[in-house]
């Protein structure tokens, strides 16, 4: 056997006795640690049902998680966010519809150069220099394009000024407007025991105050008022004769002069020591002020280690000047439209402030809160609420670039068909009607005057003659203008004719007697025939303009030998063959028959350029009855043989 086998088979009879007090003892400990294991794992699956026990509730088994509907939109905490969207949710709703456009930025996330453009500096101005070399000095440092201020500080006078940069610079005016206030160091030339006099002198130098500027001043040095809004005196020293005082005034007062008055009010005389500005409209000392120093280190930190964040923290986005404006927030599909000055309608309005009244002025924003433009309102808060057409506000001054945002005008059915008829040459380039406009165009572009409604019945009601007329009326209107030029060059070529032939002033003279004549018999017989036609309404509108076109018409006709209808020649030949046989029977002199032949002439030449085609100068009048035209030929005929017959007399 081998040697591992004996080996094995001792140890189990060592092992396996029973007599042996050794086996006995490690089975007990087998059995046990089986036990503790069996114990362990039972302990540990109690332990995992009453944890899941614990974490489901018996409630969430029976219900359903939804998301139930709600009829209210749970409000938003606007009261922390920046500049002009502060309080945004207090803002009446007109309607939350509109389409976001990915342009335009949030005045304090514009790209630097941007933010730089449309940026502000609340400057503290140093003593010394002038308001505008500070500004000047800006300019030079930031390299910007324009720079402006807030209103002129002397050159001794610190403190706040307002200092806009490029496009900023549309806020100026306005700023310059704005009431001012001052602290104001002022010496008496003499002491004044009482602090309650003083007090009081100060007191009467509020409301309306008369002013005369100062010899070294701006401007120029008239009579004025300025008023003086509030005023409190801080300080008086009555052994250095100093008084210390801050006042509220409006734009222009000149404190210099305020404290030379507060002297003589005193009976002590008085001049300023010392001035400074703590308010500039909206902007004060504690809101942001620099310092010269301040602007030319953010440039070099930026230039140098390309670092915004000091530039940003001393520059200002413009829309902080205008946080005390009435806010009307504007679609994004209608801001490009205001960039280019149109008014902004009801379509384009999304919410607006409470108490707006008609010609207030008004800031008009984005979404993203830019502000777009200051504008004066059209509609007060009530009407906007509830009017669905109209003018919100008119533009005042646009402050926005023109196509930051893109454009959406002219984009829809009636505008886009437009375009179509005048790419198709039935409308003209400025999409004014021609001839071949389609009817159904032409239905919806007529605007009637006032009255217009009872003028088309009335024209509807009228006889077909009455349309002939206008017609004609309307063509010899566009004619007008043609005719008139080619009456100048007639008018040159005759004098230049009557110089050649040797013709004196005294033939030109006898030929405006006869033109005259003639228009007076024109004018009669236009007068009558319109009223026939036309009625009372439209026929004193065509007697007017017919009377004016045929003057024209007939000095051409008699001085160039133009074009006369058919009708009147007609008539004009039976009249001359009456007038034939007056005479046969009648006196024939030598000189009644010289005019004939002149006027024979005339008439052959008239007709030659009838048959040419030349018929444009038609009077519409001649169109009418014959039976005038005889009459008023034959008086004219009777009054030329009287004056003839008192000749020869």
């Amino acid at each position: 056997m081998p040697l591992s086998l004996l080996l094995a088979l001792l140890c189990f009879n060592h092992l396996g006795n029973p007599k042996n007090p050794v086996s006995l003892s490690h089975s007990l400990t087998m059995s046990e640690l089986e036990l503790t294991r069996s114990e362990t794992k039972k302990h540990k699956e109690k332990k995992k049902k009453d944890h899941t026990d614990s974490t489901t509730d018996p409630t969430q088994n029976d219900t359903d998680f939804l998301i139930k509907p709600q009829s209210f939109t749970p409000s938003i905490d606007t009261s922390q966010w920046p500049i002009l969207l502060k309080n945004y949710d207090r803002l009446n709703v007109r309607t939350g519809h509109y389409t976001p456009l990915p342009s335009g930025y949030s005045p304090l996330k514009r790209p630097l150069q941007d933010y730089i453009r449309y940026g502000i500096l609340n400057l503290d101005k140093p003593a010394n220099p002038s308001s505008h070399e500070v500004v000047a000095w800006i300019k030079r440092i930031l390299r910007v394009e324009k720079t402006g201020h807030s209103g002129t500080l002397d050159p001794k006078v610190t403190g706040n000024l307002i200092v806009c940069i490029d496009r900023a610079t549309r806020l100026v005016k306005s700023q310059q407007g704005a009431g001012k206030e001052y602290v104001c160091v002022a010496r008496l030339h003499s002491a004044v025991p009482d602090v309650a006099k003083v007090a009081r002198a100060l007191e009467t130098l509020t409301g309306a105050v008369f002013q005369r500027p100062p010899l070294i001043s701006a401007v120029k040095r008239q009579l004025r008022i300025r008023t003086i809004y509030e005023s409190k005196l801080l300080e008086f020293d009555p052994d250095k004769h100093l008084v210390v005082f801050w006042i509220s005034c409006e734009a222009g007062t000149y404190v210099r002069t305020l404290c030379v008055h507060l002297g003589l009010i005193l009976g002590v005389g008085g001049h300023m020591q010392e001035l400074r500005r703590v308010r500039s409209g909206i902007s004060g000392e504690k809101d942001n002020m620099v310092t010269m120093h301040d602007v030319m280190d953010a440039q070099w930190v930026y230039d140098n280690y390309r670092d915004e964040s000091y530039l940003r923290r001393v520059i200002m986005p413009l829309e902080v000047l205008l946080t005390s404006y009435k806010r009307l927030v504007v679609k994004d599909s209608a801001v490009n439209a205001i960039c280019y000055g149109a008014k902004l309608m009801i379509p384009g309005l999304l919410r607006f402030e409470n108490d707006i009244e008609n010609g207030e002025e008004v800031v008009l924003m984005t979404t993203k809160g830019e502000a777009i433009a200051l504008g004066i309102a059209e509609m007060t808060t009530a009407v906007m609420a509830t009017c669905d057409h109209g003018v919100v506000a008119r533009i005042k001054r646009v402050v926005m670039d023109r196509d930051t945002y893109p454009r959406k005008w002219g984009l829809g059915p009636r505008a886009s068909m437009k375009k179509k008829l005048v790419a198709e040459g039935k409308l003209d380039k400025r999409g004014k009607p021609t001839e071949s406009t389609p009817a159904e165009w032409m239905r919806n572009v007529v605007a009637l005057p006032t009255g217009g409604d009872s003028m088309v019945a009335s024209l509807a009601a009228a006889a077909e003659p009455v349309s002939v007329t206008a017609e004609t009326a309307t063509g010899e209107g566009e004619k007008k203008k043609k005719k008139k030029h080619k009456d100048k060059e007639d008018g040159e070529g005759r004098k230049r004719k009557l110089e050649e032939s040797g013709g004196g002033p005294a033939l030109e003279i006898a030929k405006k007697a006869k033109i005259e004549e003639v228009e007076e018999a024109v004018v009669v017989k236009e007068k009558v025939e319109v009223k026939k036609v036309k009625g009372d309404l439209n026929g004193e509108v065509l007697e007017v303009v017919v009377g004016k076109k045929e003057k024209k018409k007939k000095k051409k006709e008699n001085g160039d030998g133009e074009a006369i209808s058919p009708d009147v020649e007609k008539t004009k030949k039976d009249k001359k063959k009456k007038d034939k046989e007056k005479d046969d029977s009648g006196s024939s002199s030598d000189e009644e028959k010289s005019e004939k032949k002149k006027k024979k002439k005339k008439k052959k030449k008239k007709g030659k350029d009838v048959e040419d085609g030349d018929v444009s100068g038609m009077p519409v009048a001649a169109v009418g009855s014959d039976d005038e035209a005889n009459r008023s030929e034959k008086k004219k005929e009777k009054k030329k043989k009287k004056k003839k017959d008192a000749g020869h007399e």
